[in-house]
């Protein structure tokens, strides 16, 4: 075969060789996917989103949580795993290469952890207003705005809580030494602030009660506001006893009698434990505001709730013997149970701060009693009257 001939003869075949299409390089990116127990996922969505141009295709996990994209053209890409149609966790700036498949692994708990540990960095660099270089390499222009605003709102939230505690501060002093316009201005501030504090309410209920006793002249008006602020401060603490228990004393000051009994069935039912000092302390505030009927229930429900209260028992007979009557010949005549509220007081405490004026108290009502031992004797009438 002559040169010509030859060149003939494959001129044609190498021009069918040029003229073949140049198909691009394909590689493949495989993995597991784990949920945040550590258990693989079947039938997750494995999302390819390409970054370099434009492209996406998905594939799904199997029954082990493995999937597999062979065929995946080079370049670069985000890739994203979707979970009953929330995305869980992504991978990005995932370059491909020619070779084995690429291993990108999707364990949800250790991202998981991973997120909360760069939230944790990310609040505690908003504290200062500082970013640290690597932070601020993968944060996209989104991010770093988000963040200005996250420093600028943590500034503003300091100064609110400066504030706040400021006012709330200068208020409970104000209340501690009485000073009553100063403390209701000082903890109207504080509420103004934040609304949901329920300490500040308590404070400035307590404000209003104290100066509706100082000015007995405004009382009303500041025992309906003492009352909206307990009100207030139930709403966010509803189950605080402490609370109702004051509200129930300041009811009682202003004579409201069944709504402070009310509350105060409401304390006891939270606080077991704490039910006979609560009737105790109603007990005192009847005393003191003159409503002695009331006070002797009061003070009997005390000593039902906790039969070893010494000093319930005590002033439920000192209450009961605010009833006692004379006959004709001018003996006091004590109503039932009076003597014995007080002999059971001095078998409790039978050197405690009311044990002379229970003695004395007995002797009064024509008995006597023989204490020994912290044990009483039962009391006996005098001979001759």
């Amino acid at each position: 075969m002559s040169f010509r001939l030859k060149s003939l003869f494959f001129t044609p075949f190498a021009l069918l060789l040029l003229s073949l299409p140049a198909f691009s390089q394909v590689t493949a990116v495989e993995g597991v996917v784990k949920d945040e127990t550590g258990k693989p996922v079947q039938g997750a969505q494995v999302i390819f989103d390409r970054t370099d141009i434009k492209g996406h295709q998905e594939v799904k996990t199997d029954k082990k949580g493995h999937y597999i994209h062979a065929g995946l053209q080079m370049g670069t890409y985000t890739i994203s795993v979707k979970i009953d149609g929330q995305v869980k966790d992504t991978a990005t700036n995932v370059r491909t290469s020619p070779g084995d498949p690429k291993e990108i692994n999707f364990d949800l708990k250790q991202s998981a952890q991973a997120a909360a540990t760069r939230q944790a960095a990310l609040e505690k660099a908003a504290e200062t207003g500082e970013l640290s270089a690597d932070q601020t390499r993968g944060m996209t222009k989104e991010q770093k705005d988000a963040f200005e605003k996250s420093v600028k709102s943590n500034v503003a939230l300091k100064e609110k809580q400066k504030a706040l505690n400021d006012s709330f501060s200068a208020g409970k002093t104000a209340l501690d030494n009485k000073q009553w316009d100063q403390a209701i201005e000082s903890l109207n501030k504080a509420a103004d602030l934040d609304a949901k504090q329920g300490a500040v309410w308590s404070a400035l209920a307590d404000a209003y009660s104290g100066k509706a006793q100082a000015t007995p002249a405004e009382a009303s008006a500041d025992y309906d506001k003492c009352f909206d602020a307990y009100k207030k401060a139930l709403e966010i603490n509803p189950n605080e006893a402490g609370i109702y228990n004051n509200y129930a004393l300041a009811l009682a000051k202003d004579k409201k009698i069944d709504d402070a009994k009310v509350n105060l069935a409401k304390a006891a039912e939270l606080d077991p434990p704490g039910a006979g000092k609560y009737y105790y302390n109603l007990g005192a505030v009847l005393v003191n505001g003159g409503q002695n009927e009331a006070a002797v229930d009061t003070f009997k429900k005390a000593i039902d709730t906790d039969p070893n209260y010494a000093d319930a028992h005590y002033q439920y007979g000192m209450a009961l013997a605010a009833k006692a009557s004379t006959d004709a010949t001018g003996k006091i005549i004590p109503v039932p149970g009076t003597v014995e509220a007080l002999q059971k007081y001095l078998q409790l405490k039978p050197d405690g701060p009311y044990a002379a004026s229970a003695k004395e108290m007995i002797a009064a009502l024509g008995s006597s009693v023989a204490v020994s031992y912290g044990t009483a004797a039962a009391p006996t009438k005098k001979k001759g009257k």
